[in-house]
């Protein structure tokens, strides 16, 4: 994009939006606009193709921080006030923008005008000249640069002659897997750092899998005098033979006999904490039933979650002769009843 360009479009106008619009109304306006002015949907419209055009080169200036920075201090200049030359020696009477820059390209005022283009994104711009607009603007209203910072912001903004101060230290990002009781109850870990040091911290209670842990000022080194970054830990769990987890529940799969589903029954349940709760299974319980045993979960900011025992009705593997009998006379005695006739309804719907 030249300077020129810069000076001359308003692109808050091309997008139709104010001059304070925040990333996401412009990006709405661009989308509808994008999608108004398509070629695809205006074939053969030179005017539609050239507004698309517009409106895709506003977006992408106003789009980019650096870059609205840059454009809203070019466009200050042309606010009205005082009109710009090239400098002793110019021209006489009212110079446009290329002029301003006239003084940089090799030569007084009747020298070649030169066109400053951006090549990218912290680029520099072409026409002779290495030096960013930021270095052009600070030489022609606060004087050249000095080391470490420039001096002089005829703006007013940090984008052009502020002074930087020293930089923060970078976020690092770590993982470390714990055992699930560990996740469950707390546990403390120590880390070892790239540079071949060790960071020790305590990971709460109830952290689940794939949580991430912010732990500030354990990142790395800033330039003297400014802070650490920050070490974002990522906790992987292990899966436990016997527990799962459901957000701040403990989850348990319980075997029972056929005889206590059927019958009813009281049977033992363990916890994590290697004690056991004895829960009552109802006559009749079916496979899949979740009996809840209050407190025996996840300690979580709000409260203890519960157990949750999962009723699984264990079918014998083998049948002695008695055993045999017993099942076969309840068969008979159940006569033609069909635990699947409700099923076969609801798959006719």
């Amino acid at each position: 994009m030249a300077s020129q360009d810069w000076f001359e479009k308003d692109f808050y106008a091309i997008l139709g939006v104010p001059k304070d619009a925040d990333d996401a109304a412009i990006k709405k306006a661009y989308r509808k606009l994008a999608r108004q002015y398509h070629p695809d949907r205006n074939t053969g419209d030179a005017a539609a193709e050239q507004r698309f055009k517009d409106v895709g080169e506003a977006h992408s200036v106003l789009s980019d921080p650096k870059q609205r920075q840059e454009y809203d201090a070019v466009r200050s200049m042309a606010g009205g006030g005082a009109r710009f030359r090239a400098g002793a020696g110019g021209p006489s009477g009212g110079g446009g923008f290329e002029d301003i820059f006239s003084a940089f390209g090799g030569g007084g005022g009747g020298g070649s005008r030169v066109r400053f283009q951006q090549s990218g994104p912290g680029g520099s711009y072409a026409g002779g000249s290495d030096q960013d607009i930021n270095d052009l603007l600070a030489q022609m209203f606060g004087g050249g640069a000095a080391a470490g910072g420039r001096g002089g912001d005829p703006f007013g903004g940090p984008g052009f002659g502020a002074a930087r101060g020293p930089r923060p230290g970078a976020d690092i990002q770590a993982r470390t897997t714990l055992p699930f009781r560990d996740a469950v109850e707390g546990s403390t870990v120590t880390l070892t750092t790239a540079d071949g040091g060790h960071v020790t911290t305590k990971i709460p209670a109830g952290v689940r899998d794939g949580q991430k842990i912010r732990l500030r000022g354990k990142g790395a080194a800033g330039d003297p005098g400014a802070p650490k970054g920050d070490l974002i830990l990522t906790v992987g769990v292990e899966k436990h033979p016997v527990f799962g987890r459901s957000g701040d529940d403990l989850t348990v799969d319980l075997p029972v006999t056929f005889a206590e589903a059927a019958l009813g029954a009281t049977v033992s349940v363990p916890t994590l904490d290697g004690s056991s709760v004895r829960v009552k299974v109802a006559p009749g319980t079916p496979s899949g039933r979740v009996l809840r045993v209050k407190g025996r979960g996840v300690a979580g900011k709000k409260g203890t979650g519960d157990l949750l025992a999962k009723v699984v009705v264990v079918v014998p593997q083998r049948l002695s002769d008695e055993a045999r009998h017993a099942v076969e006379t309840l068969r008979d005695a159940e006569g033609d009843a069909d635990p699947r006739a409700t099923l076969f309804q609801q798959a006719a719907t």
